[in-house]
C-alpha cells in the first residue's frame, strides 16, 4: 500500500476530476449526499488504477435520475429495483446507488432490497471491509467506520459484520475473497477462513454462471495460485471443481511420482509467464490458463502403481478432455472455450514423443493440423508442462520445442501448413473419378488429405494419377 499521504493526494485528484466534480455539485445543489465508494477509494489508497466510478447517495433512483439527466449525455436503467442508474458523464461512464441495508432470506443470494437512510448502514452490507470505505462529496471526506485502511496498511480482508454472517448472506463473497487473495496479493484474516470452511457447503445455492464467472476472474489475475490454495484448503474448490483437490494424491514411501496438485499450480504459474513473454500487452488467456490448471485432472482415475516402485498414468489426457468436459459443462462455460480446452488437455502429451526421436515431416504436420487454431496455446501449454528441477532434462526439452517450433515455421513458409488442404478438391475428385458426392468422395479426400501430409505438395497432375491408381485398387479389392 502506499502511504496515507500519498492516497489523500490520490483521492484529492479523482475528486477534482471533471466527471466526479459536476456529479458532485449536481448532487450537493440538490441538497443530496453523493459518496465515491468501494473499489475506487480502496484503489485509490493501493495506488492502482482507478477504472470504475462507483457512487451512493441518499437520493432514490428516481431523483438520481432526476439530477443526472441534465449533465449526461446518456443514462440507463441497470437495476431500479436494486437503486442503481448509470450514467456517462463527461465521457466517463459511472453508477450510483441509493444507500442500501439489504435482508437475505438464507435460501438464494436474492436479498430483499431496502433503501437505506446512512451511509453508514450502506457501508455495512459491503463484501470486506476495504471494499466498504467512502469519500464524501465534494467536501472529500472519508468515511471509515469499519477498519479498511488498518485493514489496507495489513494487507488483510476481513469482512464489516462477522463472516459468518456476511458468508450466510452472500456465499459467492467466498469466492470473491479467493479472488482478491490474488488481485491484491493480500490474505484473509482467520475469521473469514474459518468462516469459509464452515460455510463451504453454502456455495451450491449460488448459480453455476456466477461461480464460473467468479473463477474466471481469478484465473485472469496476474497471480491466481494464493486464490487456488484458498479455494481448495478451505474445501470450496471440493463443491464446485471436486477434480483440482483430488489431484493432491497421496504418496507412499513405496512409490514416487511428482506432486500432481502442485505440479499443476507451477504449470499454470509458467503458462501465464509465458502468455506476458510471447503476448505482452494483451489480455489473460482464460482458454490457456483453465488448460495448464486442468491439464493432469485425469490422473487420479488413471493412477496405477507399478512394480519397483513406479507409477504410471496411462491416457490421463484422453481421460482428462473427458473430465474438463463434463466440468466445464457443469460450470455453464460456452461450447467453444469447453472444445478448447479439452483439446488442449487431449493433445498436451503429444510432444513429448518428439523427443525419443526425430519426427519426420508429416509427423510435424500431423501435429499442426491436429493443434488447428490452438497451435500457439499448446506451445505454450507443452512448453509450461515442462516442471523438473532437472537442469539438463529441462534444456533438452525446452530445446527440443524450439527445434520444433522452427520446423513447424519452416514447412509453415513451404506450404502453408496452417491451411493443409489436398491437392485436388472435392469437385475434382467427383469429376476425375466420374462420381456423385457421397462416402466415396470422402473416403478419397482422406486419401489425398494423408498423401499431403506425408509427402508434401504433390501438384494436381502426381495427384490425379495417385487418386485413379488408389481408385483402381479399391474396386479391384471390392
Amino acid at each position: 500500500m502506499h502511504s496515507v499521504a500519498q492516497a489523500v493526494e490520490r483521492l484529492d485528484a479523482l475528486a477534482a476530476t471533471e466527471p466526479v466534480a459536476v456529479l458532485a455539485h449536481a448532487f450537493a445543489d440538490a441538497g443530496h449526499e453523493l459518496a465515491l465508494v468501494g473499489g475506487p477509494v480502496r484503489d485509490a489508497f493501493l495506488g492502482r488504477p482507478v477504472t470504475d466510478l462507483d457512487f451512493t447517495t441518499d437520493a432514490t433512483p428516481d431523483e438520481t435520475l432526476r439530477i443526472v439527466e441534465p449533465i449526461a449525455s446518456a443514462t440507463w436503467d441497470v437495476g431500479r429495483q436494486f437503486g442503481t442508474i448509470a450514467a456517462r458523464i463527461r465521457g466517463e461512464q459511472v453508477e450510483i446507488t441509493t444507500y442500501r441495508s439489504d435482508v437475505y432470506d438464507g435460501e438464494t443470494r436474492k436479498p430483499e432490497v431496502a433503501f437505506g437512510d446512512t451511509i453508514e448502514d450502506d457501508l455495512l452490507r459491503r463484501d470486506f471491509t476495504v471494499n466498504a470505505m467512502a469519500l464524501r462529496l465534494p467536501q472529500r471526506e472519508l468515511v471509515d467506520v469499519h477498519g479498511g485502511v488498518e485493514d489496507l496498511l495489513a494487507e488483510r480482508l476481513h469482512t464489516p459484520q462477522t463472516a459468518e454472517v456476511s458468508f450466510r448472506d452472500d456465499p459467492l463473497r467466498m469466492m470473491r475473497a479467493a479472488r482478491f487473495t490474488a488481485q491484491l496479493g493480500f490474505t484473509v484474516s482467520d475469521e473469514v477462513r474459518q468462516a469459509m470452511t464452515d460455510l463451504a457447503d453454502s456455495i451450491e445455492i449460488v448459480s453455476a454462471e456466477r461461480v464460473r464467472d467468479e473463477l474466471v476472474k481469478l484465473l485472469d489475475t496476474a497471480d491466481p495460485v494464493p486464490g487456488i490454495r484458498l479455494l481448495v484448503d478451505t474445501g470450496l474448490a471440493e463443491r464446485f471443481l471436486p477434480e483440482l483437490p483430488a489431484m493432491r494424491l497421496e504418496i507412499d514411501e513405496h512409490h514416487h511420482h511428482k506432486d500432481v496438485y502442485e505440479h499443476s499450480l507451477t504449470v499454470l504459474t509458467q503458462a501465464i509467464g509465458y502468455e506476458a513473454e510471447r503476448h505482452a500487452g494483451e489480455a489473460p488467456d482464460t482458454v490457456l490458463r483453465l488448460a495448464a490448471l486442468l491439464h493432469d485432472i485425469g490422473k487420479p482415475a488413471t493412477r496405477k502403481l507399478e512394480p519397483g516402485g513406479a507409477v504410471s498414468f496411462h491416457h490421463h489426457d484422453l481421460v482428462g478432455s473427458k473430465l474438463v468436459k463434463k466440468r466445464l459443462r457443469a460450470l455453464r462455460f460456452d461450447n467453444d472455450t469447453i472444445a478448447a480446452v479439452a483439446r488442449l488437455v487431449e493433445l498436451h502429451l503429444r510432444f513429448f514423443g518428439y523427443t525419443e526421436g526425430a519426427w519426420t515431416d508429416s509427423a510435424v504436420r500431423r501435429y499442426v493440423r491436429d493443434a488447428g487454431p490452438l497451435l500457439e496455446r499448446l506451445h505454450e501449454l507443452t512448453r509450461s508442462d515442462v516442471t523438473t528441477r532437472n537442469r539438463r532434462k529441462a534444456d533438452r526439452l525446452g530445446f527440443a520445442y524450439d527445434d520444433l517450433e522452427q520446423r513447424i515455421a519452416a514447412l509453415a513458409e513451404q506450404e502453408e501448413l496452417d491451411s493443409i488442404r489436398p491437392d485436388l478438391t472435392g469437385d475434382d475428385i467427383m469429376r476425375i473419378l466420374d462420381i456423385r458426392p457421397g462416402r466415396a468422395v470422402g473416403e478419397a479426400y482422406r486419401y489425398l488429405l494423408e498423401l499431403r501430409m506425408d509427402e508434401g505438395p504433390l501438384g494436381a497432375d502426381e495427384a490425379e494419377a495417385r487418386l485413379r491408381a488408389w481408385w483402381s485398387d479399391r474396386d479391384a479389392t471390392a
